[in-house]
């Protein structure tokens, strides 16, 4: 049935959030994976004003636990770890919501997130041409530059005045921006049938990056339902609109378990971050970094992020 945990799925405590002064968060996250006896804390502060400061939007760290031992075993810089954890997910999504040869990505936003999403979507699908729009013409310049960069393949960069410009026919569309209201930053007029959208940015439960009026049409997918109805604005303003009902979401496994076909479909993924999903990225970036350092007494600190502005998703 939709919207069911397997037996035996970890069951991570809710995240809590307090709001210290207006439009800034401090974000407590935990989780434990059973199954691999670690357990995992990461504390976010959002902070909308700090670009203007010159400063991420977003600030953070992990510890991650052996459960066996009680051993802090890594402290993880959190705004890399999300960037990890986020575009694995929009690349498993991605995956099973659009035909192999899908080779069109449309990227709305230019910072830590847009990198790990152009980085995940391109490990998955063979991406021949990137339309990229950012709020600055500067930030956008400099994520196309870093694609032509770093892609695994020769692939096709293009700079879009507009957002309208960039996801016009575009098989899988990303959005990764601060928005902090709720006018949708793409129209769902201006999305093709069929295409995939990856929604993960926002700054609070209501900020709307995806017009909701999509979600009437599209299959619109979710990690956990309650963490949607939580944190997802476009989801949020859908409901309250009439537009859908909650049994209307479906579970990013049930598509894994093949338990939804989603074939010739509108396909959205509305995102806002698991805790045990940032366990599972902590897990991986430790064994990637860390084995030399194991063993020392200490904690393993995994390296900050390379440049980016920081967008919005804690």
């Amino acid at each position: 049935m939709s919207g069911a945990r397997p037996r035996g799925a970890p069951r991570p405590p809710a995240r809590r959030f307090d709001d210290p002064a207006p439009r800034r968060v401090l974000l407590v996250s935990p989780a434990v994976w059973e199954q691999r006896a670690v357990g995992s804390v990461k504390i976010t502060t959002l902070t909308p004003d700090n670009p203007v400061r010159g400063l991420p939007l977003i600030h953070g760290i992990v510890a991650l636990t052996d459960l066996e031992t009680g051993q802090i075993t890594a402290l993880l810089e959190g705004a890399e770890l999300t960037a990890v954890r986020t575009g694995a997910v929009a690349a498993l999504a991605t995956r099973w919501c659009t035909p192999d040869d899908a080779d069109d990505l449309a990227v709305i936003g230019a910072g830590v997130q847009a990198r790990a999403l152009v980085r995940a979507v391109t490990a998955v699908r063979p991406i021949r041409t990137v339309s990229v729009h950012s709020r600055t013409r500067a930030g956008a310049e400099k994520l196309a530059d870093w694609i032509r960069d770093t892609a695994p393949r020769p692939v096709r960069v293009q700079v879009c005045d507009t957002a309208r410009d960039a996801v016009t026919d575009a098989a899988i569309i990303c959005t990764a921006t601060s928005t902090d209201d709720g006018t949708p930053v793409v129209e769902a007029d201006w999305v093709a049938p069929g295409a995939h959208v990856n929604v993960i940015g926002g700054t609070h439960p209501d900020a709307v990056e995806l017009a909701p009026a999509l979600l009437a049409d599209a299959v619109t997918v979710v990690e956990d339902r309650t963490a949607a109805l939580d944190g997802a604005g476009e989801i949020r303003a859908a409901l309250a609109d009439g537009l859908i009902k909650v049994e209307d979401l479906r579970d990013l496994g049930d598509l894994v378990n093949g338990e939804a076909d989603v074939t010739g479909r509108t396909t959205v993924l509305r995102t806002v971050g698991m805790a045990i999903e940032d366990t599972a990225a902590a897990v991986a970036l430790f064994e990637e970094c860390g084995t030399a350092e194991r063993g020392t007494g200490g904690p393993t600190a995994v390296p900050p992020p390379q440049e980016g502005e920081s967008d919005g998703h804690a």
